[in-house]
This record gives structure tokens, C-alpha cells and sequence, in this order.
């Protein structure tokens, strides 16, 4: 590998299963808890994706089970479509308990993409003894490229309109868009604070007619904080708004959720597990407003975090039915 190439390494060990701190010693007389048993660990150095390229991958695998470990094999891969070889390394002989082993593997790296890319590797081992689980995982993940500053700097379709002047927007892929009078109307205007699901978000801060709004296509986009909850503000244009974000925190591990927005209209307010939010009259058509009478809504969802992190950033689903206007961390 070029040594003076700089790496960022999210992730690089995987324990099978998790492992529980040995509990403090009790006040009281009696029986102590057991301590869960300790798991093999097996860890991915970090991968040169310098591309085109054909790179060396080291795989560690640490026995930590109270027993030897034999007959160990070891496999690995990586994206789809890049090639490794060998499938599988067998290692020879047997760990003792805290004993390591180290096998190579080569991959081929293809020319690296601009932009933001996440690309995760996957080591899996089978074994005798060690721990007795028999098998075990890690994987690793590393980026190049930079998440996008703000959901703002994402915005790619404008969701919102002046009735005087509806030709800029195109929501629903029809030139249909919200009325920014009618949304006024529910207390939806530039820069409002919204509060839902326990999180303090606000409305797009940019005039009516512009982008304001994020058309999901698995865009990555910084954001802070840490809470038990990632919550969105949108709604969902057809009946299938739905899929998975990936949150990452500051110390490389991730968490993935999915959640859905119904359709704007015409859907139950509550599809896909959705909050209402809000709901204005009528909307805006390439002609000028109409559909009075109508609801055209904003719902909120959200997907759980590990509460005691920090929050890096989140990769949207990759489904353009869901639009986004805001996200925050909840407490």
C-alpha cells in the first residue's frame, strides 16, 4: 500500500455478538452475575482505494474464546463487482486463547468515482473451538470524498410556489407544488420553527419558487448531534415513499432505519407509520391554484440512534418518492 496515502477508516473490528462489561463488584452477599463470554475478533486493515489498482488486504483474526481454535478459514469481499483473490484462506495449525492469525487477501480496485462514496468490506471466518459460536464477522468501511454541509446544499426540486407566479415548481414530477399562501395559512412559512416528534426543525429558509426541498437519491449530508432519534420532515409523492437511512457517527460505527411518508394527498395520514404535521388547501398546478378543498400535507418520521454518540452524517434512501425538507437529532 502507498504509505503516504491517507485512509479514512470508519469501522475495523467486528466482534460476534456483543460483549458485556464485567459487572462491578456487588454491595451486597450473594452470587455475582456471569460475565458474557468473550467473542473472536476479527479485524480488516485498511484497503488502498487508490484506483485502478490491485491492492493487498490484511484480515486479523483473534481468538478470545477459552478454548484453541482450529481449522479456521477465512474469507473476503468487498463491492460488487470487485474481484478478490484467493475465495478462502485455510490457516494451518491451531490459536490459543488470545493467539492471532493473519492471512492476505488481494482486491481489485477499479478508478475511483469523484464525489462521496461509502465502500464496505466484509471478512467472515468459520472455526472449531475458540469461543464455540463457530463463525464470526467484521467488516469495515471507508469513504472518500465529503459528505454534502447541510441538507440546504442538497436541495434539488422546488416543492413550493407563490399563487401568482406556480410555474417553477414541480413536486410531483407533474408541475404540481404547495401553495406558500396556503402553508402560511397552517403556520408554514420561510424559516418557521416545526416542531415534531421531539425534535426542533425548521422550514426551507429560501423564497418561493427556488429549491427548497430534497428529492431522496441516497445524497449524504452532514449533520450534529446526538439523541435517540433522527427525525424527517417531508412528505411522499406515490404510494411506495419508503426505504432505509444510514446514520454515521463521529467514531465510524452506523445505525439504519427505515421509515415513509405518505403522498402528499390522497393517502392515509398515518401510512407508513407517519405523523401529520400539517395540512394546507389546495395546491398549486402550472396553470395557477386549484384543488381547494383538497389537503395537501407534511408529515414527520423518524428512525432510532444509539443515544450515546455523535451523529456525522446521513445517507437518504435511494427512492425519489421521498422529499425532504428538514432533519434534526431528537432527544
Amino acid at each position: 500500500m502507498r504509505s503516504a496515502r491517507v485512509i479514512t477508516l470508519f469501522r475495523a473490528v467486528a466482534v460476534a455478538g456483543a460483549m458485556l462489561l464485567v459487572p462491578a463488584q456487588a454491595v451486597a452477599a450473594g452470587p455475582q452475575p456471569a460475565s458474557a463470554p468473550a467473542k473472536t475478533e476479527v479485524v480488516i486493515a485498511p484497503v488502498d482505494l487508490q484506483g485502478p489498482a490491485i491492492s493487498t488486504v490484511k484480515v486479523t483474526v483473534r481468538n478470545a474464546g477459552p478454548d484453541r481454535m482450529r481449522s479456521l478459514k477465512v474469507s473476503f469481499g468487498g463491492p460488487v463487482g470487485w474481484a478478490v483473490q484467493p475465495a478462502e484462506r485455510v490457516v494451518s495449525g491451531a490459536l490459543a486463547t488470545g493467539q492471532s492469525a493473519e492471512t492476505e487477501f488481494r482486491i481489485q480496485v477499479p478508478e475511483q468515482r469523484p464525489g462521496f462514496t461509502i465502500r464496505t468490506f466484509t471478512a467472515a471466518v468459520t472455526y472449531k473451538g475458540g469461543d464455540g459460536a463457530g463463525s464470526a464477522t467484521g467488516t469495515l468501511s471507508q469513504r472518500s470524498g465529503e459528505p454534502l454541509a447541510s441538507l440546504k446544499a442538497a436541495y434539488n426540486g422546488v416543492a413550493i410556489t407563490d399563487e401568482s407566479n406556480t410555474a417553477p415548481g414541480d413536486y410531483d414530477g407533474e408541475g404540481n407544488s404547495f401553495s406558500a399562501q396556503k402553508l402560511a395559512a397552517v403556520g408554514l412559512t420561510r424559516g418557521a420553527p416545526v416542531s415534531a416528534l421531539g425534535a426542533k426543525l425548521t422550514w426551507p429558509d429560501v423564497p418561493s419558487g427556488t429549491k427548497d426541498n430534497v428529492s431522496s437519491a441516497g445524497q449524504a449530508v452532514a449533520l450534529s448531534g446526538q439523541g435517540s432519534r433522527l427525525v424527517l420532515l417531508g412528505s411522499g409523492v406515490g404510494s411506495g415513499a419508503t426505504g432505509s437511512a444510514t446514520v454515521y457517527y463521529k467514531d465510524g460505527t452506523s445505525t439504519k432505519g427505515s421509515f415513509g411518508f405518505p403522498n402528499w394527498s390522497f393517502a392515509a395520514a398515518d401510512a407508513h407509520g407517519a405523523t401529520l404535521v400539517a395540512s394546507s388547501d389546495g395546491r398549486n398546478r402550472p396553470s395557477g391554484y386549484g384543488n381547494a378543498g383538497i389537503a395537501y400535507r407534511v408529515f414527520a418520521h423518524s428512525i432510532p440512534l444509539d443515544a450515546g454518540k455523535q451523529v456525522d452524517f446521513v445517507v437518504l434512501p435511494d427512492n425519489a418518492g421521498i422529499h425532504v425538507f428538514d432533519m434534526a437529532v431528537a432527544s
